[in-house]
């Protein structure tokens, strides 16, 4: 006869069977993912070593690459600019950029006459009102304003009656400059300095992206200056640090609408040996009657020019 108690052992020898093949099933399991997760952790980490190693050896071959290009690069330009004026035009740039390109364009045979730099102020669209009304009070007698509206044209054409010289003559006298650049220092549009001399050519020299929600506003305010720059010189570069090839770069927005900036230079690389020699060239390129795009960033036309 079978008892309760038999029935009770029975049941809980089939309970402790289940819960044993449920452990060892289990066990077997765990084993099977945690060797799968082990392989592919592996096989990441392979990845990355070999993701970090290309990296490294870009970085070498890019650093090698801009050391070249400085050792070699006062040879390339020697004599491309004898006797020219340069004057400089810097919003938003670095101190180091804007003095290796100075030191360049020297060693081409030209003068840098001075910089005018310009605030970020002068790309706020907030204050691109107040821009314009002060472009209009502070314009020279004689000189015009373009027709266009936008604050990056109007100051272009107001600071190139003060930097560029037309037909080898000052559009103002230095009364007149010095007027006009104490008005924008006090407004806060520029840095208070030594006013640059008019030259015959202008780099206008800015920096990556502009940032913010109204970003390519603000970066389309450079690049109509320096439209405006290369209309009343006898050239005009742009140049900016990598990156600033992009939408919300003075550079990129230049190069979207080539036909308003068929004039001007650009380059997008001018942190890089390379990028200082082909801004040089560009220069030379100006003096030629010619325009192109350089640099490493979308839409350039070549490295240098040619």
């Amino acid at each position: 006869m079978i008892s309760l108690r038999y029935h009770a052992v029975s049941i809980a020898a089939v309970f402790l069977a289940l819960a044993v093949g449920v452990f060892l099933g289990a066990s077997g399991l765990s084993d099977r993912v945690l060797s799968a997760v082990s392989t592919t952790r592996d096989d990441l980490g392979t990845q990355v070593d070999q993701l970090t190693a290309q990296r490294d050896s870009l970085l070498a071959s890019q650093s090698s690459a801009d050391e070249f290009a400085a050792r070699i690069g006062p040879s390339v330009v020697k004599g491309l600019l004898p006797g020219q004026t340069v004057a400089l035009v810097t919003i938003g740039a670095t101190p180091a950029d804007r003095d290796a390109v100075a030191a360049l364009i020297g060693q081409a045979g030209a003068t840098t006459t001075g910089t005018l730099a310009l605030t970020d102020a002068v790309a706020d669209p907030a204050r691109a009102d107040q821009l314009r009304e002060l472009t209009a009070q502070l314009l020279p007698s004689g000189a015009q304003l373009p027709a266009a509206s936008d604050p990056g044209s109007l100051a272009g054409g107001l600071l190139s009656s003060v930097v560029a010289l037309r037909d080898g003559r000052a559009q103002a006298d230095p009364g007149q400059i010095q007027a006009v650049v104490s008005g924008l220092a006090s407004a806060g549009f520029v840095t208070p300095g030594p006013v640059p001399a008019p030259a015959n050519l202008v780099m206008v020299v800015t920096g990556s992206t502009f940032s913010g929600p109204d970003a390519g506003d603000a970066a389309a305010v450079p690049a109509r200056m320096a439209t405006e720059l290369d209309r009343g010189a006898k050239g005009a570069v742009l140049v900016g640090r990598t990156g600033s090839a992009a939408a919300t770069g003075a550079v990129g927005v230049a190069r979207a609408d080539r036909t308003a900036t068929a004039g001007l230079s650009t380059v997008d690389d001018i942190d890089t040996g390379s990028g200082r020699v082909a801004a040089v060239l560009a220069l030379r390129e100006q003096l030629d009657g010619k325009a192109g795009a350089y640099g490493s960033g979308p839409k350039a036309d070549a490295s240098v020019p040619a």
